[in-house]
């Protein structure tokens, strides 16, 4: 946890990580959905 005394990061920089791993998360899903997609469409 964070004390009382440290300062806290600025919020677009909070926002922009989260922005940045929603679009990771987002972008792997749709990697192994394609990748799924194409295996099962050579069977």
């Amino acid at each position: 946890m964070m004390s009382s005394n440290e300062p806290s990061r600025p919020l677009a920089r909070r926002l922009l990580w989260f922005a940045a791993l929603w679009l990771g998360g987002v972008g792997a899903v749709t990697l192994v959905s394609l990748i799924l997609r194409m295996w099962i469409g050579t069977r």
